[in-house]
């Protein structure tokens, strides 16, 4: 044994878990890229966080009623990320790419939310988009950036045309992105509708838009969530759900047509470990309940 093992660690796994990649249904992968955030700075730090968060959480699932121990979870580390976005995102492409080809589920621990344009351009054939977030990222540009965490879905529709974009839990919006939603017929979902119609009846809404897709993205911004429940994300926004009812909705939306995952936007450096638990809960219930669904009949 050299010295180099006696005297350093590997970086934490996601639940401490590692199944061999061979063996593995579901490869965690840390996008750390925060170089276009605009109000707090810092998500890059968030995969480190979120991994030693989810050492601290019973990995048990009531609501799946499976044990996250139990799942074939292969944690990757994270991507050597660029200073530039397109880089950064074409490495993120040919990374997902790659994990589709071997038959795995990627689950990406970002970074900004500009992330989940270099996974979908992964995807190939008619996906549907589901993104749990407070804002719509429809903008045309921002601050002189055609890509970045405010404009990201803007392109993506722009550039993939993906069969279908819901956006969940929407709050934050301007009158660009309104207008472009309605004439390009992306499905949006408020906080407030939601909190009016429940979960039951969002997720009937939900399953409804994506009847005819046998493939989903799903993506959540932590700041989907109330700031009373995660503080720290880099544009926080009042009026949002509660943990328990995003819960709900993501886990109710967890089906075996579910092709890839990211959770982005946790700025640990904002709170005392907060929002970094509640992302690996949230983490951990998606991973159980797409099990669960993989199991299904």
């Amino acid at each position: 044994m050299g010295l180099y093992e006696l005297f350093t660690s590997p970086h934490p796994t996601f639940l401490g878990l590692q199944t061999e990649f061979e063996r593995a249904r579901y490869v965690i992968l840390g996008v750390p890229f925060d170089g276009t955030s605009t109000y707090r700075s810092g998500a890059r730090f968030a995969p480190l966080a979120i991994r030693e968060a989810s050492l601290n959480i019973e990995t048990y699932s009531l609501r799946a009623e499976l044990d996250g121990e139990d799942l074939k979870l292969h944690d990757l580390g994270d991507l050597h990320v660029s200073g530039r976005v397109e880089e950064t995102l074409n490495r993120l492409e040919g990374a997902v790419r790659d994990l589709l080809n071997a038959g795995k589920v990627p689950i990406l621990l970002g970074g900004e939310h500009t992330i989940t344009l270099g996974a979908m351009r992964a995807m190939k054939g008619d996906v549907a988009l589901i993104s749990f977030d407070a804002h719509l990222d429809l903008r045309g540009e921002y601050l002189g950036r055609r890509i970045s965490h405010t404009t990201f879905m803007r392109r993506l529709h722009e550039q993939l045309k993906p069969g279908l974009i819901v956006e969940v839990g929407t709050r934050a919006v301007c009158k660009e992105e309104l207008r472009y939603a309605r004439e390009n017929d992306i499905k949006i979902l408020t906080s407030q509708q939601i909190m009016e119609q429940g979960a039951k009846n969002t997720v009937e809404a939900i399953r409804e838009f994506t009847s005819d897709f046998s493939r989903i993205y799903l993506s959540v911004d932590m700041d989907v969530l109330d700031p009373a429940f995660a503080p720290a994300v880099q544009n926080p926004e009042p009026d949002g759900l509660s943990i328990h009812l995003l819960l709900d909705l993501l886990c109710g939306v967890c089906d075996r047509r579910v092709v890839g995952f990211d959770l982005v936007e946790v700025t640990p450096h904002y709170d005392r470990g907060v929002t970094a638990i509640q992302a690996s809960k949230i983490i951990l219930e998606a991973l159980c309940h797409l099990e669960r669904g993989m199991s299904a009949p």
